[in-house]
């Protein structure tokens, strides 16, 4: 038989975590905004104080506890190019936009056979 959940211990659990993110989050992000200018490495939009708020850090290779002190595996992105970001990854990983963000230029092949009654053409004309 299953042992009953103890929800004040799944609370604490939970609240630790939430801590622990919001600290990871403040470090690296302090720290990316210490090494890189405050510019959107996709758009180019600049960012003052009154506006760093919209400025995020993005892993580049989507994994929140690669932080290395040198900050490469961070960019610093605007909130849309951030989200942009994170859906082309999304749609990746489900198998979704196979071009990865990049205009995919399918063309489809003619279906159209303009000389399919020639031969009926012609002898009507003779």
């Amino acid at each position: 038989m299953a042992k009953p959940i103890d929800s004040k211990k799944l609370d604490q659990v939970v609240a630790q975590a939430q801590r622990q993110a919001i600290e990871r989050m403040s470090s690296y992000r302090e720290q990316s905004l210490r090494l890189y200018p405050w510019v959107c490495a996709r758009c180019g939009r600049e960012f003052t104080r009154k506006n760093l708020h919209e400025l995020t850090v993005h892993h580049k290779d989507h994994d929140h506890d690669n932080n290395p002190p040198d900050g490469s595996n961070w960019e610093n992105l605007c909130l849309y190019c951030h989200d942009w970001e994170h859906q082309k990854y999304t749609e990746h990983i489900r198998g979704e936009g196979s071009s990865f963000g990049l205009t995919n230029n399918v063309t489809k092949s003619a279906t159209y056979k303009p000389f399919s009654n020639l031969k009926e053409l012609l002898d009507k004309k003779s």
